[in-house]
């Protein structure tokens, strides 16, 4: 048994944040379902965002088994 972590990335753009965050999720399942992940341990989701505070981004952490 091993445990591993990845991470995933995505912009966030103004009125284009529900689609960006489906797209996100797909993203990450998709790479559950090709990799045969057994059991994930742990999901985190971080903001970035400029110098003025606001959100540009998100990064989702995996911590799962294979």
């Amino acid at each position: 048994m091993s445990f591993k972590v990845k991470s995933f990335g995505i912009e966030i753009r103004p009125m284009k944040t529900m689609r960006e965050l489906h797209e996100f999720d797909a993203m990450v399942n998709q790479f559950v379902a090709e990799n045969g992940v057994k059991r994930i341990i742990s999901v985190s989701d971080s903001a970035t965002t400029d110098d003025k505070g606001e959100t540009i981004g998100l990064i989702r952490v995996v911590a799962y088994e294979d």
